[in-house]
Parts: C-alpha cells; structure tokens; sequence
C-alpha cells in the first residue's frame, strides 16, 4: 500500500491556491475583465486570499480581501506583509449580504463602477451618485479609494467558488502531474473540498486518463457535501425538513467544506464519500508531525485522514494520492495552540493511528 502526498505547500505561495490565482488572474487580464494596476477583491479564509496578493503584486495589480474574523490571525498579518487590504468581518451565512464573499463582491463593483464614471469625467459625487443608482453598497467606498490609490483602474471579483479558472487550474496543471508523477499507476485519489476546485478539476482528469481510478470526498464537520454525494441532498437524515439548526457545527479545519455546491464542484466525479472530525485531523498532524516529520495545516491532514480511509477500503496493493494543501505555519494561533484545542475537548493524545481504527 502507497500513500502519496502532492507536496503543494512548497509552492512559493505556501499552497496549492498559488495554481487558482495565477489561472485566475492570467484569464481576467486576457479577457480584459482586470487591468494592470486594478484592485483584485476576493472573500477567502485565508489561503487562496495569500496566493491572489502575491500574484496580483507580481502581475502590477492591488489587491483587498475581505475574511471571516475566526480565520487564524496569521493568514491576516501575511496579507498585509503582502501587500493587501485586509477586511475582517464576522462569519454569517453565504445567504447574507454582509457574508464575507458578498462584501468582497461588492468592493469589486465599488472599484468598477468608480473607474466606469471616472473614464466618463465624473467627479467624486458623481461617481457615488453612479454606485447609487447601480443599487451596489457605497459603504467602504471612500476608504477603499484612500486604501487603494489605483481604484480608478477597476476591480475585478476573483470568484473562486464559482469561477471555473478555479477547475481548470487543476484540469490543466495538478491532475496531469499526478497523473505523470506516478506513471499513471495509482488507484484512487481523496481530497477535502471548499470551492471543489481542485477535487473537481482532479478527478475529472484522472477519470478521463482511466476510468478505473477511484476518486473520493473526505468531509469535514458542519459540511453538507458527504450528504451530497452519499444520498444527493444537502442534509443529514437527523435533519428532517424545518428543523435543520440554522448555525449547524463547524469544524477547526479552516478552507474546506460548505454548505452549498459551487460551478467548481459540479464538475466533480466521485465515486464516494467519507466523513472526518477534528480530532482525527488533530490527532494526524500531530502523527504526520513526529513520524514523518511533515508540518501540515488543517486540510492536509484532514486529506491524509481521508487517504487512510481509503486505504482501508481498498486493502493492501493500492496507490492512494492526496494534497497536502498547505504547512501548518499558517495554523499556529489555532489548530496547533495546545490551549484553544483544550477548549475544544481537541487535545491531542495518540501514540501511533489508533485514533483511525474505530470504524
């Protein structure tokens, strides 16, 4: 049995969104929908936020990131060193309007519509006078115009759940190299989803290459998407209908796992799915840690969780690929402080992968 893990915290982003936020960034420039020196806005728990500042910077463009206000405080101080403008908000539903990719969305729409009415000679009223009337949230619009000196070139949304530059960044890039990096021979791949970009983009590559190959889904707590692809619904059969809690449970792993099926995640071909806890993805990075001597964040380990899962599945003689999304520098202040696991009942205790074989 091999258990493969496709080191993408070696990117120079420190994680696999390096892939997305070049693919994005490159296609909007290409298409005209992003200008040099425009503001780049996108609404992100941390690591695709990383990759798009540092690529933005690269490509002559500013970038602003609006983030839930639980994500790790480290993700927030490497945007600044970046470069970016950072926006923390508090977690509420996708469904709301101050959700933190709803926000992102707009300061991308404040940005445009500020370049549309400045290219027409507008003045400042004016151009407030336009958001107005376009029925987008001029709040913040003054602060982002002092935050970001070249707003009157646009702003471009990245969109990385819905934008499918997300799926084919991993059609076109990680699912070949997987499939050339192994030869070809390997059984399965598992992987966690948050916009599904890389499990959908992945897994369509490799089903193409062979159809033999089994792809699956490992799911984090508060996470509809086991439900999705075990039964077809986004609920659980304790969640009968009008009685679903509206703030279901959410997991300490941070960047994957939703409650909603994204334009990336449609193109997914699984052949199954997995559940995992917190406890088994702290238990694994402390494991991955001391045995391996690998220092993961979050979604690897609850990647490596699911590789396990599928190694069990499958039995001896199989090869079994996963991502290993990010390091876990990036996950300091919470997923390896020994205090707030201990908050959490999380406080890690395992000797060797005992915690696994329960099921």
């Amino acid at each position: 049995m091999h258990i493969l893990g496709k080191a993408e915290f070696l990117s120079p982003g420190g994680s696999v969104k390096d892939r997305v936020a070049v693919q994005i960034i490159e296609e909007a420039l290409q298409s005209g929908k992003l200008h040099v020196g425009g503001l780049v806005t996108e609404g992100s728990a941390g690591s695709t936020a990383i990759s798009l500042a540092m690529v933005a910077s690269a490509y002559g463009c500013r970038c602003h990131v609006v983030i839930p206000d639980d994500a790790a405080i480290e993700k927030a101080q490497i945007l600044e060193a970046l470069g970016a403008v950072v926006e923390r908000v508090r977690p509420v539903s996708i469904s709301h309007k101050e959700h933190f990719v709803n926000i992102a969305r707009r300061r991308a729409e404040l940005a445009e519509s500020t370049y549309k009415a400045q290219l027409n000679g507008s003045n400042d009223n004016e151009v407030a006078a336009v958001s107005l009337e376009e029925n987008i949230d001029c709040k913040g619009l003054s602060s982002i115009c002092r935050q970001h000196e070249n707003v009157s070139k646009g702003g471009y949304f990245a969109d990385q759940f819905e934008n499918l530059a997300n799926f084919r960044a991993h059609y076109q890039g990680t699912g070949p190299e997987i499939w050339a990096q192994t030869g070809g021979k390997l059984d399965a791949f598992v992987a966690a989803a948050g916009t599904g970009g890389t499990i959908a983009g992945v897994s369509q590559f490799l089903k193409e290459k062979n159809k033999k190959i089994k792809c699956f889904l490992i799911d984090p707590p508060g996470s509809s998407l086991y439900n999705r692809v075990t039964r077809g619904v986004m609920y659980s059969r304790e969640e009968a209908e009008g009685k679903r809690l509206k703030n279901p449970f959410d997991t300490i792993t941070e960047g994957i796992g939703i409650n909603r099926i994204t334009q990336n995640f449609k193109l997914a071909m699984l052949d199954g799915a997995f559940r995992g806890t917190d406890k088994e993805a702290v238990e694994m990075a402390r494991f991955l840690t001391r045995e391996e001597g690998l220092f993961l964040g979050s979604s690897s380990a609850m990647n490596c969780v699911g590789a396990y899962r599928v190694a069990q599945m499958l039995g001896p003689g199989h090869t079994i690929v996963t991502i290993l999304c990010d390091s876990g520098l990036r996950h300091l202040s919470k997923f390896y402080n020994d205090d707030y696991l201990a908050k959490l009942n999380l406080t890690p205790s395992a000797n060797r992968l005992e915690f696994l074989n329960t099921k």
